[in-house]
């Protein structure tokens, strides 16, 4: 187990109880990706945490993939599924790399909170538009540090000398979106609720 999924093993009872910081914010995000979402939908979710969100998204869709790299969230995420009653969502603990599925098997991927905390966005970003079809959305909210205050800039690279604390990449909006436009992909919505707050973006994949 590597460093981050041992960091996130540790929090996840914790982060499991804690509220959304951001409620209002929270559910407009939710709004905008309904309006993408269909019946007949194969979603995956990377990064996906202890479900929650994947839970919502459920019944909007066919089935959801959800993945994660520590499997005391996948654990929890996995009660939250059956105390919920909700059959489409498959919960895995997986990366990117080694899902194993097909290129082209997603008409969505949502990457929530997570581009921010791989080794590689331009790699990340690639692997989804592989795994998207033709006109595939890729839903992601991303913290883009370099566009923080200045606390936050301080802060970040400290995460890289603890053993325990997992990578935190220091990037800008500008630079998260060049990086999905030279994969292939053409900004549709984006949104920033505020100062030192996550970017939301929805991206399609060209056809």
């Amino acid at each position: 187990m590597n460093q981050s999924a041992r960091f996130w093993d540790w929090i996840a009872n914790r982060y499991a109880k804690q509220p959304i910081s951001d409620e209002v914010a929270y559910q407009k995000k939710l709004q905008i990706t309904r309006e993408y979402l269909r019946p007949d939908m194969d979603v995956l979710e990377f990064g996906c945490g202890t479900g929650s969100t994947a839970l919502i998204h459920a019944r909007y869709v066919k089935q959801i993939q959800a993945i994660d790299i520590s499997p005391k969230m996948i654990e929890i995420a996995r009660v939250k599924a059956s105390e919920q009653n909700i059959e489409n969502v498959a919960f895995k603990c997986a990366t990117l790399d080694d899902l194993g599925t097909s290129d082209q098997a997603f008409d969505a991927v949502f990457g929530l909170n997570v581009l921010h905390l791989v080794p590689d966005k331009e790699e990340a970003i690639a692997r989804v538009h592989n795994l998207l079809k033709p006109g595939g959305v890729f839903v992601s909210s991303t913290a883009c540090v370099r566009d923080m205050s200045l606390f936050f800039r301080i802060i970040a690279p400290v995460f890289h000398l603890v053993p325990l604390l997992p990578l935190v990449s220091i990037f800008t909006v500008n630079e998260l979106k060049s990086s999905m436009t030279n994969a292939g992909f053409m900004i549709e919505h984006e949104w920033l609720p505020g100062r030192n707050k996550a970017v939301f973006i929805v991206a399609i994949k060209f056809a």
